[in-house]
Order: C-alpha cells, then sequence, then structure tokens
C-alpha cells in the first residue's frame, strides 16, 4: 500500500464546484486586489476567532513581520520564541533588528511554558511568540498575563492551530495579537499562498493595515514607510469557501489522530500528548523515536511517506551563526527525534491500520 504524507484532494475534491464558481465571480468582478472577497473573509474569519479585527496579508511570514513591526519592536529590543519552530518565527523578529531569545518548550506538549518564559526576561524583552505547535495551543492565558504585567507584547503564532481552543477561547484571541498562515497544506488553506492577523485593538488593526498597504490608508498619502502585503481576491475568495468546510476538516483530523493515539503501541515510540483545558486540530500528528531516521525508512520501506518538523534548531541553522545562540540538549534531542505520520482529510480506515500496522512492527 502507498500511504502519501499529505494530500489536499479529500479537502478539494468534495468543494470542487465551490471553488470553481469563486474563482468565476471574481474573474466576472475584474477586483483583484482589496476588494470585497478580502473585506468578507477578514469579518468572517476574525469572528471565527473570536476577534473584533482581521487583516489579510500575503504571507503567514508576513503576519507575523507586520505584527512585531507594528508593535514597535527595534533593533536592540529581544524577542522571546520557542527553540523547536520554524525559521519565520525567528524570521518576524529578526527583519525588525531584534535579537531573539530561543526557550526550550515543555517536553511533553513541545509548546512554550510560563515558567521559561519568565526564565528567559530581560530588561529588553519587548515581546515572546508562543507558537501553537502541530495544533495545540500553548499555556497562552499564563504567558499573557505574565508578559502583560511587565509590559511585554505578545504575539501568537497560530500558524498551524486554526480553530483550536484554551480553555473554551480560541487561539489568536489572547495575545496583543494572532498571526495565521493560509499556506496550501494548512488546515485552512488557501491555492496559494496568504495570511491574516487577527486583534481586538482597533488602533492596531488599523496600523497594520496601513503598513501592510504601502504605508496608506488613503491612496498617494503615505503615514509610514510600509510594504505590499496583502491577500488578494482570489485568495480570499478560496478560503471563504474552505472556511465554512473547517470544523469538518478538523473533525476528520480528531478521527485520524485518535486512532493512532489509542493503537499505536511500539514503546520506541513516543506518542503526543494533549494539555489540559485545551483542543487539538491535529495540523502534524508528530511522534519522537531515538532511532528516528531507521523508523523514517522503514516507514518508507512499506510505502509510508513521512516528513520532519523541524530537523535543524533555528540555533544551528546557518542563518543564525552570527548571532552566538546556542541550542540546549532538548532542542536538539526534539530535532532529532521528531517524525510526523501521514494525516490527511479522508484518509480511510485501512490506511489508518497500515500505518499502525507498519509502526507497530519496527524494531
Amino acid at each position: 500500500m502507498q500511504i502519501p504524507f499529505a494530500t489536499l484532494a479529500g479537502i478539494h475534491a468534495p468543494i470542487k464546484d465551490e471553488l470553481v464558481e469563486a474563482f468565476n465571480e471574481v474573474l466576472d468582478k475584474g477586483n483583484f486586489i482589496q476588494g470585497d472577497e478580502c473585506a468578507q473573509f477578514e469579518r468572517e474569519f476574525a469572528d471565527y476567532c473570536e476577534c473584533s479585527y482581521c487583516v489579510g496579508v500575503a504571507s503567514g511570514l508576513d503576519s507575523l513581520a507586520i505584527a512585531v513591526k507594528s508593535l514597535g519592536i527595534q533593533p536592540g529590543d529581544e524577542v522571546i520564541v520557542p527553540a523547536n519552530t520554524f525559521i519565520a518565527t525567528a524570521l518576524a523578529a529578526s527583519l525588525s533588528g531584534a535579537r531573539i531569545v530561543p526557550v526550550d518548550p515543555d517536553p511533553s506538549t513541545y509548546n512554550l511554558e510560563p515558567d521559561g518564559v519568565l526564565k528567559a526576561i530581560t530588561p529588553r524583552t519587548k515581546a515572546v511568540i508562543p507558537v501553537h505547535l502541530y495544533g495545540q495551543a500553548a499555556d497562552i492565558t499564563e504567558i499573557v498575563e505574565l508578559a502583560h504585567e511587565r509590559g511585554i507584547a505578545v504575539i501568537e503564532d497560530c500558524a498551524q492551530a486554526h480553530g483550536a481552543t484554551y480553555r473554551g477561547k480560541k487561539v489568536g484571541s489572547f495575545g496583543d495579537v494572532g498571526c495565521f498562515s493560509f499556506y496550501p497544506g494548512k488546515n485552512l488553506g488557501a491555492l496559494g499562498d496568504g495570511g491574516a492577523i487577527v486583534t481586538n485593538d482597533a488602533e492596531l488593526a488599523k496600523r497594520m493595515r496601513e503598513y501592510a498597504n504601502y504605508g496608506s490608508s488613503v491612496k498617494y498619502h503615505h503615514e509610514q514607510k510600509g510594504v505590499n502585503s496583502r491577500l488578494d481576491e482570489l485568495q480570499a475568495a478560496f478560503l471563504r469557501v474552505k472556511l465554512k468546510h473547517l470544523d469538518e476538516v478538523i473533525a476528520d483530523r480528531r478521527r485520524i489522530a485518535q486512532r493512532y493515539l489509542d493503537e499505536i503501541r511500539n514503546p520506541q515510540v513516543i506518542l503526543p500528548s494533549i494539555g489540559a483545558g485545551r483542543t487539538h486540530t491535529w495540523h502534524i500528528f508528530a511522534v519522537r523515536c531515538e532511532r528516528r531516521d531507521e523508523l523514517k525508512e522503514h516507514l518508507a520501506d512499506a510505502g509510508i511517506g513521512t516528513n520532519c518538523h523541524y530537523p535543524i534548531t533555528i540555533a544551528d541553522q546557518a542563518a543564525y551563526q552570527d548571532e552566538g545562540l546556542h541550542a540546549t540538549d532538548l532542542a536538539r534531542s526534539l530535532a532529532n527525534e521528531e517524525l510526523s505520520l501521514p494525516l490527511y482529510v479522508g484518509m480511510t480506515d485501512d490506511e489508518i491500520s497500515y500505518v499502525v500496522e507498519c509502526v507497530n512492527s519496527f524494531r
């Protein structure tokens, strides 16, 4: 049996007619930037995230970078990030000239936890970016409380956690801003690049929207030195269609993840755990194995696709060698041991059983 790591067919096939209709409507209108589709998606996504405002932008990295810039982060400032995240989280701070401070996560949930954040705070700390990694919320209420008590901004990186909740509340609605990616493989993915920032701060939303539009809120009048980062009408139209089905997508991913949790019984494989008070949306089903590369090869030989998130720590990346960062033993262990199993909408019971069987047969 051949099982890919991921496929979008199970998401797109049932809604193909809706996507084609959305494309045709945008094509017929002839307005491809800053039109009704983007404005409506922003309202709908803000509502979904239980926030007051949403600003559509061109990518997930842009959402983070625009948030960092609009919160006034400058060269010499420090920004706390997880040691085990995708590089975009760090780049967002670096693009504003700030120094990143990687912090080890909770080894059971792989997310930042309050004690680690607290120990990393210095007088130069201006922001913390908790990542809701793999689809599970960090301890976001506690992180926001300790940060705001010290005048530190909180930027939620929700790129992998659309729809996840912490104590019954949607991620993105806790901090100063919540930043999302709509890269096609996300649980809510565009048919290209896209991103969004949500917030409950009207002035901050205005500032971010202005910055993303060449620093302008009125055409040819530029209040700040901005960038060009806008969610185009086609992607917004596609996202409006897919947002209506997002909870169904999450439910199917939970179905698959639950079977893995119930049936994988290999003592060499550490299964993911769900922290108290949160719902997991399973963007990634991440296991750990000390012999990760051998397990990966074992599954590949059986026709099963896998991936590694993320095999090189930020501190070990060539791009950050000039900053004198040092990866901890835990950060390197996560990089060396993590393996992501296949998980995609429409995965059949037989496919799930085959993956379970092959993981359990690894010796």
